[in-house]
């Protein structure tokens, strides 16, 4: 398999206040993990700056213009209680969409069959016009977006296995039956989102855990869920919002996954786009912020990539 990594410098620059758990040495972490001669052969590419009008496709302009008004010039600024910004952010936040859109264009136009991006700041929890839990664009959303707008997917299916429910994507596809929207999450925790009822135009398909869970609940929520839902879907595109706060090191959740079960995990959606569409996979970093838990589940999650 023909895997494709992007990352850049700049997300390095994106701050948060001492003590975040999303901070920049999450990508230090996965970086040095990525330095084994196993991944000799992965082919790294410098992430692309996006361009300010992909964020319409899934804000509306009175969004992208708060964000970018709320970037200071000098140190660290709020958006929300959980979520910050500093002078680099908007480059930082502008690169990450890029390198989605990029990820998107490279599977789509043949220079690659599947890409994971190592970007920040993540982007599952941002709704059309809310930025909130570390989040400021939903790079996922805006990602399928470009897959329909200038590839002409019909149908792509976001997947999303981060331990908290990505709200912002459910709120963006909540009415779009073009995309497939599935998550499993632990529940309750923040947001508070991502009960089973919630189901949108019917694209919407949330598969909640209890904390305390471990892998066989796990893998029986994504067989019977998610892979049911994805097998009638037949999407042209899979996304993963690839979050590894599930793993069992995590401090912010208490699902307890090992890197095995997001091995697994991939393995599934891999073949899935083998099945579906011409094994175009899109997989782009969310959430995990135990250091050595992220990143030993990024570098197997890769590794499966590589590997087909």
């Amino acid at each position: 398999m023909t895997l494709r990594f992007y990352t850049h410098p700049i997300y390095l620059e994106h701050l948060t206040p001492e003590g975040h758990p999303e901070r920049p040495d999450r990508l230090r972490a996965i970086e040095k993990a990525l330095e084994h001669e196993v991944f000799a052969g992965l082919e790294r590419v410098e992430a692309p700056e996006g361009d300010p009008d992909t964020i319409l496709y899934a804000h509306p302009q009175s969004h992208l213009d708060r964000i970018h008004a709320a970037i200071p010039e000098e140190g660290i600024a709020r958006v929300d209680a959980d979520t910050a910004v500093s002078p680099k952010s908007w480059q930082a936040a502008l690169t990450a969409l890029g390198a989605a859109n990029a990820a998107v264009d490279d599977v789509f136009e043949g220079r690659a069959d599947n890409v994971f991006v190592a970007a920040r700041p993540p982007g599952h929890h941002a709704e059309k016009d809310r930025a909130m839990g570390f989040c400021l664009f939903n790079n996922a959303a805006i990602a399928a977006r470009h897959a329909q707008r200038k590839h002409g997917a019909e149908r792509v299916a976001v997947i999303d296995w981060d331990v908290h429910h990505g709200n912002g994507t459910q709120d963006i596809f909540w009415d779009d039956a073009s995309v497939l929207y599935c998550s499993t999450h632990q529940m309750p925790l923040y947001p508070g989102t991502g009960a089973k009822h919630e189901t949108g135009a019917g694209t919407i398909v949330n598969a909640p855990l209890s904390p305390g869970d471990g892998s066989a609940a796990f893998r029986e929520a994504f067989r019977t869920r998610v892979l049911k839902s994805l097998d009638e879907f037949a999407p042209d595109l899979i996304v993963i919002s690839a979050g590894f706060d599930a793993h069992h090191r995590d401090p912010l959740a208490e699902i307890n996954l090992t890197e095995d079960d997001f091995d697994w995990a991939t393995g599934e959606l891999m073949e899935r786009a083998g099945r579906f569409c011409d094994d175009r996979l899109v997989s782009l970093l969310e959430g995990g912020y135990d250091l050595q838990g992220l990143a030993v589940s990024v570098a197997t999650h890769i590794r499966r990539m590589m590997k087909g």
